[in-house]
């Protein structure tokens, strides 16, 4: 082989290792770790006697878990990163376009809506977004249009707004629970098409309507973990306490929701969440993907996985076909 062609195979090389994704590196790279670590951990110096103590109970099966848990944790955080600068830059091109970005996470109770917010807006400029949690409206809010309080929130220029639920409690547990009437409710589905037309005539308002959906055996282990976790206990609601109970409720109002306000112009995804890093990794590749902007990373797969991501109109054949085999809604 000339020295020409050799340079040309060294060039051809370097290209393929920089289009590998580095999550795909790094697997390789923490198996290593991992061998190496559990081969030499009993050999290794102790810094103190605190760290001799610790390692003299450890079982192996221990070690196994302490350190496949940390590098796991390590793994799924450098899997995410690449996507986060993609969020930067699509922040960057709404600054400079004066466009706005209105997303909504709603869906089943502990889905990990909260934790995906996190993980978008971990390193996002603060400045340019804002993370919108309504409590119980007051009793002038009662009186009023259901929808305002949540425009008084809408984006200004160059802004992304994420609402942590939405105006759609409207159509999910306010019914379920009795917080609204029949004709409330009814108002509301009737009116929300249009009003979220008119939210995005302007041409520089994008909207993105996620919900997200837990299987019941995920969710009544999420639910215990809160009960019995001191750091996660302000997360139980009067809502979560009930929901394993009106979870076919829950499950019809979710079909009627995606029947009635899944249109062509404003589309509901719905965000598979038993794995939490994957429900994280797929909802960010779904913004990217989802929204034009310069500078996108050519060598990053956005497309989000098919399993992960569903169209509402999908779920809703699926929810058709589940009924006609089982005689009920499942999901």
């Amino acid at each position: 082989m000339t020295a020409k062609a050799k340079q040309k195979d060294k060039i051809k090389s370097n290209k393929e290792q920089e289009t590998v994704p580095p999550p795909v590196r790094m697997s390789t790279v923490i198996k290593e770790a991992l061998d190496r670590i559990y081969q030499n951990i009993d050999t290794l110096g102790a810094s103190s006697e605190h760290w001799q103590k610790i390692r003299r109970v450890l079982s192996d099966e221990d070690k196994d878990k302490i350190l496949e848990t940390a590098f796991e944790h390590y793994y799924n955080a450098e899997e995410m990163k690449p996507f986060q600068a993609e969020l930067i830059k699509l922040q960057r091109h709404l600054e400079r376009t004066g466009k706005k970005i209105i997303i909504l996470f709603d869906g089943r109770d502990a889905s990990g809506k909260g934790g995906t917010i996190r993980r978008i807006t971990r390193y996002m400029n603060e400045k340019h977004y804002r993370v919108v949690a309504m409590g119980k409206p007051s009793e002038t809010q009662r009186t009023e249009l259901h929808m305002k309080r949540y425009i008084e929130q809408f984006p200004r220029s160059g802004e992304i707004v994420l609402f942590d639920r939405s105006w759609y409690n409207r159509a999910l547990v306010e019914p379920v629970m009795g917080f609204c009437t029949q004709e409330q409710y009814k108002r509301f589905m009737k009116k929300v098409a249009s009003y979220e037309r008119n939210f995005i005539d302007d041409k520089k308002t994008f909207l993105l309507k996620l919900y997200f959906s837990v299987s019941k055996e995920e969710q009544a282990k999420r639910f215990e973990r809160r009960k019995n976790d001191p750091l996660r206990q302000w997360k139980l609601s009067e809502v979560d306490l009930q929901a394993q109970d009106l979870w076919d409720d829950f499950t019809k109002m979710k079909y009627r929701l995606l029947k009635k306000t899944h249109t062509k112009d404003s589309k509901w995804f719905v965000v598979k969440s038993d794995d939490k890093h994957q429900a994280r990794l797929q909802t960010m590749k779904l913004i990217l993907s989802a929204i034009r902007y310069i500078g996108r990373r050519r060598t990053l797969d956005f497309t989000p996985d098919p399993k992960i991501i569903i169209p509402g109109n999908k779920e809703m054949e699926f929810m058709d076909r589940e009924r006609k085999k089982y005689g009920k809604f499942l999901s």
